[in-house]
């Protein structure tokens, strides 16, 4: 082994708990990494790992499975129009079909930036970083996410209106949620469109639950400065790495991938 190359590999993780280095590098989550150091694995410095607790420093050699690490790559950001029907998550205790799945020969390994639930779809940002992908999905961040959600039910625009303030429901408190009525299908259907910048678990189908309003349709048309555009079902587009450098400051490879489209 190349102890030199297994160092360099090492060298942007400076510090880090290993569970991260190993999920920064693109082999795994850090769940996952936990697993491979608890199955033996994972080696620092020539000594086989039980624990996770361990940080990683420069000059620390890590092998997974005999090889050193890879070099880290350069953070990349794709696009990807979720179809209704897919789990964002790499595994599915139900045995689901997964984003991961459907994607599994376009993309390297991936992560999302936020989740869209089994039923919903639209707009899903991908990374390879899972650093990037952290970042980008804290509430600090203040990105505001918009959504068309069809309705079962006569939406109140004044109610509506009213959810800029804030709603507690069940003792959860939601944050303010710009919430307007798009237009109206029929007698008892409706589209509403909203924005909120945090994002609980199923938030925005609990809050009109409350409502008395049914949600038959969720579509995420934005995230932050990414739109869904004319991107279509089931299609993934990498973003330039100039508009990535502009919007996050950040250097990932500057040739996108062309985009492709899944049946």
């Amino acid at each position: 082994m190349n102890k030199s190359v297994a160092a360099d590999s090492t060298k942007a993780f400076a510090g880090e708990r290993i569970a991260k280095v190993l999920s920064r590098a693109g082999l795994c989550s850090r769940r996952d990494a936990e697993r491979w150091i608890t199955a033996g694995r994972v080696s620092v410095n020539g000594e086989t790992l039980s624990s996770a607790a361990r940080n990683v420093e420069a000059s620390d050699v890590v092998v997974v499975d005999g090889k050193p690490l890879p070099q880290k790559e350069k953070a990349r950001l794709w696009r990807y129009h979720k179809p209704s029907g897919l789990v964002t998550s790499h595994k599915d205790e139900k045995g689901r079909n997964t984003v991961f799945d459907a994607l599994r020969n376009e993309l390297p390994r991936v992560v999302s930036i936020g989740r869209l639930d089994l039923n919903s779809e639209g707009l899903l940002l991908l990374t390879n970083d899972g650093g990037l992908a952290r970042e980008l999905e804290h509430p600090s961040k203040g990105w505001v996410r918009r959504y068309r959600v069809r309705v079962h039910g006569k939406p109140d625009p004044e109610i509506l209106e009213n959810l800029k303030s804030g709603i507690t429901i069940d003792g959860v408190r939601y944050g303010p949620i710009i919430a307007s009525l798009e237009r109206s299908q029929g007698a008892a259907n409706a589209w509403v469109m909203m924005s909120l910048t945090e994002g609980k678990n199923r938030e925005i189908r609990k809050v009109l639950a409350h409502l008395g309003l049914a949600v038959t349709r969720l579509i995420r048309v934005s995230y932050g400065p990414y739109q869904l555009g004319s991107l279509e079902r089931g299609e993934v587009e990498e973003i330039s790495g100039k508009v990535i450098t502009e919007q996050l400051g950040r250097k990932p490879n500057a040739k996108p991938a062309h985009k492709a489209r899944r049946t």
